[in-house]
């Protein structure tokens, strides 16, 4: 499917729906209005499942792949709502497996080596800084499951990377890396800066639109 295709109907609710009700969620956050939260966060997410359904994500091995990672996603943001640490273990592997679902997508479409390489420094830099930043902050019962996902992201990424020279490639690895970068606002709100309400508002922002970049790859699958 190509995007001149697209009709602007099909388009503009989920776009529209993510923006709307994203900006709703960061100042709910902002001013502590819990019930905001728990309207505008599912709404977003369904956004961008919404979008990626639009533009057929059925219709390619790709697509099903990339549409159950969001189904995920959409999973761990709803379980990242409350503010205990169950239901955050539980968000996190709903987006571990979003990542994981991802990396597999990306590995359905012609794989670029030179891309591989390309990735592998800027990828280790960020795993190494996460590393050193992030851990030592992160109590003890939550550190394996903590390294595993950073690992996990890590992966994500150097497959976003081997799409390298694919038409899909742009928007996948931006949305990848937007969606990978968003998780620091995710740690350091939870294990870092637990009382500052800073982080969302890049945070929150910056994940829920690579989230709609990631849905809009399906169109050039």
């Amino acid at each position: 499917m190509s995007i001149e295709t697209l009709s602007l109907a099909s388009l503009m609710p989920p776009i529209a729906l993510s923006v709307t009700a994203t900006l709703a969620l960061v100042l709910s956050d902002q001013r502590g209005f819990r019930p905001g939260r728990y309207l505008c966060k599912p709404l977003a997410a369904i956004a961008f499942v919404w979008l990626a359904l639009n533009l057929g994500a059925e219709a390619s091995t790709y697509g099903n792949w990339l549409l159950a990672g969001l189904i995920f996603c959409m999973v761990g943001d709803l379980f990242l709502m409350p503010d205990n640490e169950h239901s955050f273990l539980v968000g996190l592997t709903a987006f571990l497996c979003g990542h994981l679902l991802f990396a597999v997508a990306f590995l359905q479409l012609p794989l670029n080596v030179t891309g591989l390489a390309v990735s592998a420094i800027p990828v280790a830099c960020l795993l190494l800084m996460v590393c050193r930043w992030l851990l030592p902050h992160v109590e003890r019962a939550m550190k394996l499951p903590v390294i595993a996902y950073i690992f996990v992201i890590s992966a994500m990424l150097m497959c976003a990377g081997l799409t390298a020279g694919h038409a899909i490639a742009p928007v996948a690895i931006v949305g990848a890396w937007g969606f990978a970068l968003s998780d620091l606002a995710v740690a350091r709100g939870q294990f870092v800066a637990p009382e500052s309400k800073t982080s969302g508002l890049w945070g929150t922002p910056l994940y829920f639109a690579s989230q709609m970049l990631l849905a809009a790859s399906v169109a050039l699958a």
